[in-house]
C-alpha cells in the first residue's frame, strides 16, 4: 500500500476515500503495521511512553488485585501491553506517581505537621503550604494562563458552582438567563438548573438550550452565535464545553468568547475534555473563567483534584481593601480559609483578605495526596515539550486512526460512522464512532477480550482517544484490527 494512502494530514473523512481494504488480508495488515512502525520511529516524543504504566492484556483480563502473579503465569498468558485508547475518560498512571506519593508519605511519616512548613533537603516536593502554588506553576502553561490566574482546587462541578456563585448575578428584569448546549454533560446541566433555582428563578424562563441541526449533535459556531444574539439582552452567563464529550467536537473558544463579550455576557468554559488534549490560550483569548478535572488527559488519577481559571480582569484585589469593609476590595465569592492571604492566613482572625488572582477563590486546604499525584504527571508534560509538541503528535495520531478506519473492508464500514468533525482543527484526540443498532454490547465485549480498552456512550457510540503522551501509531492499527473482528462477531450475532 502506498504511503500516501496513510496521510496524517487528510482534511476529509477517509470513510469517503476511494482506496479501501477489500478485506483484512495478511498483506494489508502487515503494510499497515509497517506504516505505523515508521511513524512511531519518527516520533520525537516517543520516549515519554516509557513514563507510564500501561496495563498488560493479562492484567486487564485478571480479576485479582495484585499483579505479582504474572511472573508465574503460563506462557499462554499475554503479558504484552493492552491497547489503551481511553485517556478521554481516565488517563493511565505515570510511573513517577508512585515515587512522588512515597516521598509525600515519607514526609508525613517522618515530619508530621512540620511537613506544612519545613523544606527538606533533596526532596523534589514543595512544602504542603506551597503545594498548590507549585501545581499552579505546572498547570498554567497547559491552559495558557498566567500563574496567578489558575488554582488547583476542588473538583470540576464544585468549581463550576463556585464560579457561578461569584459571577452569576441574575436580574429577573434584566439579565438572568444562562445559555448552555442541549446535550451538555449531565453535571453541567444539573449545575445550571440548581444555580437558577438557588436564585429563586425557573429553568423554563432562565435556562436556554442550544439545539443542533445535525443528527450527530455537531453544533456549529453559527448556531451558537445565533442563540446568543437571540437572547443577548437577557443573558447573564454562557457555559459551554471546550470539547463536547459525546462527539469530540472542539468548539471555537476564542470566537465564541469574543462574540459573547460583545453582547455583555460572562463566559465560563468547561474544559474537562480539552485540558491536556489541545493547546489553550485562556488569557490571550480573554476567557472570563473556566474549570476542569485532572483525571482524563492530565493523568492525575480517578477523582483527582480539579482546577479553575479566573482571568486577571475578574480577580482584582484592590489596594483599598480594609478590615472595616473588606468586601469592597474584591469580587464577591464563596470564601474559605485557603483563599485568605498567606501573610494573614495563620493569624486566625475572622477577616477575609483574599489572595490576589484565582488562588483567592480557594476554600479548604487542598489534598496534598491529590496535588502530588497530579503534579507527577504535569512534570511529564514539561519533559514532552508542552502542549504544542503534544498537539503536533495528536493531530497525526488521530488523523492516522481515522485513515486506518477508512481502509476497513466495506461490509464492516457499513456498520459504523465517525460522528466527530473531520477537520482536525475542530476536534481533539477523540473519535466517536456511531455503531448500527444492537451492536454496542457485543463490540465492547469483543474489544475487551482482544485487550482493547475504549469507552461507550449509549445507545450506540464508542469513543476512541489516542493520547499522544503514551499511545502509538501501532496502537491505532491494532485497534482497527480488533474492531474489525469485533464487528464481524457482533453483526453475525445480530442476524
Amino acid at each position: 500500500m502506498a504511503a500516501s494512502s496513510w496521510s496524517t494530514n487528510n482534511d476529509n473523512h477517509p470513510t469517503n476515500s476511494p482506496t479501501k481494504w477489500k478485506n483484512m488480508s495478511t498483506a494489508a495488515v502487515q503494510d499497515a503495521r509497517k506504516q505505523a512502525e515508521a511513524l512511531d520511529n519518527e516520533d520525537p516524543i516517543a520516549f515519554v511512553r516509557d513514563e507510564f504504566n500501561i496495563p498488560t492484556k493479562a492484567q486487564i483480563a485478571s480479576s485479582r488485585l495484585a499483579d505479582s502473579h504474572l511472573a508465574a503465569l503460563p506462557e499462554s498468558e499475554d503479558d504484552t501491553k493492552c491497547i489503551y485508547l481511553c485517556g478521554n475518560s481516565l488517563g493511565v498512571q505515570p510511573k513517577r506517581t508512585v515515587t512522588r506519593l512515597n516521598q509525600y508519605l515519607t514526609t508525613w511519616a517522618t515530619q508530621g505537621v512540620q511537613g506544612h512548613f519545613k523544606p527538606l533537603e533533596e526532596s523534589p516536593l514543595p512544602t504542603w503550604l506551597d503545594a498548590d502554588a507549585k501545581a499552579a506553576e505546572l498547570i498554567a502553561p497547559v491552559v495558557g494562563a498566567d500563574v496567578s490566574e489558575v488554582a488547583v482546587m476542588q473538583t470540576l462541578t464544585a468549581n463550576i458552582h463556585l464560579l457561578m456563585s461569584a459571577f452569576y448575578r441574575p436580574d429577573i428584569n434584566g439579565r438572568h438567563k444562562i445559555i448552555l448546549e442541549n446535550k451538555a454533560f449531565p453535571s453541567d446541566h444539573f449545575a445550571v438548573e440548581t444555580q437558577i433555582r438557588h436564585h429563586g428563578l425557573s429553568t423554563e424562563k432562565s435556562m436556554v438550550l442550544i439545539e443542533s441541526s445535525s443528527k450527530d449533535n455537531i453544533i456549529t459556531t453559527e448556531e451558537i452565535l445565533s442563540v446568543i444574539s437571540a437572547h443577548a439582552d437577557s443573558t447573564a452567563l454562557l457555559l459551554l464545553p471546550g470539547i463536547q464529550y459525546y462527539t469530540g467536537q472542539l468548539l471555537d473558544i476564542p470566537a465564541i468568547t469574543a462574540f459573547a463579550h460583545e453582547h455583555g455576557i460572562f463566559v465560563i468554559w468547561d474544559l474537562a475534555h480539552a485540558v491536556g488534549n489541545v493547546p489553550l490560550y485562556l488569557h490571550d483569548w480573554g476567557v472570563d473563567a473556566a474549570a476542569w478535572c485532572s483525571y482524563k488527559y492530565l493523568n492525575g488519577g480517578p477523582g483527582c483534584i480539579g482546577g479553575l481559571f479566573v482571568h486577571t480582569n475578574n480577580s482584582v484585589v484592590t489596594k483599598e481593601i480594609t478590615d472595616e469593609k473588606p468586601e469592597e476590595g474584591y469580587n464577591n465569592r464563596l470564601a474559605g480559609w485557603w483563599g485568605n492571604d498567606k501573610k494573614t492566613r495563620f493569624v486566625m482572625a475572622n477577616k477575609f483578605h483574599p489572595v490576589a488572582g484565582a488562588a483567592g477563590f480557594q476554600l479548604s486546604n487542598p489534598s496534598i495526596l491529590d496535588i502530588t499525584s497530579l503534579s507527577a504527571s504535569l512534570e511529564i508534560f514539561q519533559e514532552a515539550g508542552g502542549m504544542e509538541a503534544l498537539r503536533s503528535k495528536s493531530l497525526k495520531l488521530t488523523n492516522f486512526l481515522e485513515a486506518t478506519l477508512g481502509q476497513m473492508k466495506e461490509e464492516d464500514r457499513a456498520h459504523f460512522r465517525i460522528i466527530t468533525p473531520s477537520k482536525p482543527e475542530e476536534r481533539g484526540a477523540q473519535l466517536s464512532l456511531m455503531l448500527s443498532d444492537g451492536l454496542l454490547d457485543t463490540v465492547m465485549k469483543e474489544l475487551e477480550a482482544r485487550g482493547v480498552i475504549v469507552d461507550e456512550r449509549r445507545p450506540n457510540v464508542i469513543r476512541v482517544a489516542p493520547a499522544p503522551l503514551y499511545n502509538t501509531f501501532s496502537d491505532c492499527v491494532q485497534f482497527v484490527e480488533a474492531f474489525s473482528a469485533a464487528l464481524e462477531v457482533a453483526t453475525k450475532r445480530a442476524l
